[in-house]
């Protein structure tokens, strides 16, 4: 029996990957040590803020958010070939949203100490944000698009293979 594959079957991944992990482990303990020994209570707070944020408000919001747009993009027609879409929508909401989460005090133009500190204005980030949503947005309706047309393709040669005409 060969070293990798016994090692594969004990560990469950290749030996880099674990490699991987541990590197990652490592960087995030360093990181968490320097920040607790500066300002211990400080990233308390942030962590229960953040625990608090998310379980109590954020969750429930776009829990509601996907099941609303599920159930009403459920009950349109389906004359196209159906294609897994919800993603479609959930992958530009979430990196759109968690690039407002991160950046919003400049997104809304309200920094206080931003331009003092660095010089530079606050006043181009609603529009590059809005850019990369749109982007991120306009790039996955290009691929469900491509995804659609790829069904539909599949779909109908299936339906010559059959024998059934299209009208």
């Amino acid at each position: 029996m060969d070293r990798r594959t016994s090692f594969a079957r004990w560990y469950g991944a290749r030996p880099l990957h674990l490699l991987a992990l541990l590197a990652s482990f490592a960087l995030t303990g360093f990181a968490v040590e320097r920040l607790v020994t500066a300002r211990p209570l400080a990233v308390a707070v942030w962590f229960v803020g953040a625990a608090v944020a998310h379980d109590l408000i954020l969750l429930p919001l776009y829990s509601i958010a996907d099941l609303s747009a599920r159930s009403v993009l459920r009950r349109l027609p389906e004359p196209m070939p159906t294609v897994p879409w919800i993603n479609y929508l959930r992958v530009p909401v979430f990196l759109s949203g968690l690039l407002l989460l991160v950046w919003f005090p400049l997104i809304l133009n309200l920094p206080e100490p931003y331009p003092g500190a660095t010089g530079m204005s606050a006043d181009v980030y609603l529009g590059r944000w809005l850019a990369i949503a749109g982007v991120l947005f306009g790039g996955a309706a290009a691929g469900l698009a491509f995804r659609l047309r790829r069904a539909r393709r599949a779909g109908r040669s299936g339906r010559r293979a059959r024998g059934v005409r299209e009208s």
